[in-house]
């Protein structure tokens, strides 16, 4: 009988999920009571959606019928266009129910964008450090990511993207608040990146999965005023951060309807609709919990303003960048980041990733440079944080 052969689809191009990873670094230890595991490795929300909103879920399991059905591939018309009425208040612009399409979390956002505007042998570029699960899609997909090293600020700089573009460019991605690095990437940049795209007929991904934790106040940019922005601009959001939705999987898409119709054939093949709960659930929070989401909002910032504290009393350390659910740091040591991050888990009893997880193999960003989620650790927690790293020898 002849052997299997190995796997040899468009997975095997692409690498283990890190988070994934980084979880078989527990395997084996123990974490005495006395020093816990400071788990700083993701930053999916770990509590639950506010009382009001599982009452509303619940309700909604209990007594609407079309929660437990098929619905339009393309989301509930009721969440559309709630999207589209308050994008365009927020924003400044127009955007039309049309123009929206709700997905199974942001990552399939993503996956269907980049599936409608390019096919293998394409070109997508990413600024790095990247958002490791962009890069995985692009692999399994066939599409190559080309990758913008933004340097030392972290930020994408205009002219350098414009000299990676070639004939089978497709899009340039954004991400702000920035996985991974929480940097906000500034309106006239945003701008001007825009400019560049539709200057080179190609799109711009802006993935604002944690847009409801911005620093700013108003509107993080004014893409939307843009009369024309359905020409060029994709925009993704995810309900997971804001509500503390991740379990339901709720995201949305925001793109000129010719790039909906060819989002809804993905969707529609790999999904058929998204839940059907969560996407009551996240109507619901649109509609009813504006100001829990702001206090919630109010305690992260609280909690970056700790982390900045916290690496300015840190011997050696560099923080490189902080927002949203996320900081960027470079360490002070002779080992490898992702050795740094092995040893941490056993000696320090902390969990978190090392930059090799964002970046390409030959970057040098990957020997010393680190990502903490710190949505998921409260102020004290975070003192401890910083107490155990001060204490690590290696």
């Amino acid at each position: 009988m002849p052997a299997r052969q190995p796997p040899r689809g468009g997975t095997a191009a692409s690498f283990a999920p890190p988070i994934m990873e980084a979880r078989r670094w527990l395997d084996g230890i123990e974490f005495p009571p006395d020093r816990p595991l400071l788990n700083v490795s993701q930053a999916a929300p770990m509590d639950p959606p506010p009382a009001a909103l599982r009452q509303a879920i619940a309700e909604a399991a209990l007594n609407d019928p079309g929660a437990h059905l098929y619905g339009p591939v393309l989301g509930l018309p009721e969440l559309r266009a709630e999207i589209a009425d308050q994008w365009s208040t927020a924003y400044g612009g127009a955007i039309r129910p049309e123009q929206v399409a709700i997905t199974q979390g942001c990552n399939q956002a993503f996956c269907a964008a980049v599936s409608a505007i390019a096919a293998a042998g394409d070109e997508v570029i990413l600024p790095t450090p990247w958002y490791f699960n962009h890069k995985m899609w692009l692999d399994m997909a066939g599409v190559r990511a080309v990758p913008l090293s933004t340097g030392a600020n972290l930020l994408p700089e205009v002219q350098r993207a414009a000299a990676l573009i070639t004939p089978r460019t497709r899009a340039i991605v954004l991400v702000t608040p920035n996985n991974p690095t929480g940097l906000e990437y500034p309106a006239g940049l945003v701008a001007e990146v825009l400019t560049l795209c539709r200057n080179h007929g190609i799109a711009l991904i802006l993935d604002e999965t944690y847009r409801d934790f911005d620093g700013r106040d108003g509107a993080p940019h004014r893409l939307f005023a843009d009369p024309d922005w359905g020409d060029t601009l994709i925009q993704l959001y995810s309900f997971s951060k804001a509500y503390r939705l991740t379990g339901h999987r709720v995201g949305a898409l925001v793109a000129a309807e010719p790039i909906v119709a060819e989002v809804e054939k993905f969707l529609d093949t790999v999904a058929i609709c998204a839940n059907q709960l969560g996407q009551r659930a996240a109507l619901w929070g649109l509609r009813n919990l504006a100001a829990w989401k702001a206090d919630d909002r109010a305690e992260i910032l609280a909690r970056r303003t700790a982390v900045e504290t916290g690496f300015a009393a840190l011997p050696g350390w560099e923080l490189m960048g902080a927002g949203a659910f996320f900081a960027w740091a470079r360490h002070p040591f002779a080992l490898d980041a992702t050795t740094l991050a092995r040893r941490l888990v056993a000696e320090a009893g902390v969990l978190l990733l090392p930059g090799a997880m964002f970046l390409p193999e030959a970057d040098p960003g990957s020997r010393d440079q680190l990502r903490i989620a710190f949505a998921n650790i409260d102020r004290p927690g975070l003192r401890t944080l910083f107490e155990r790293l001060a204490a690590f020898r290696p």
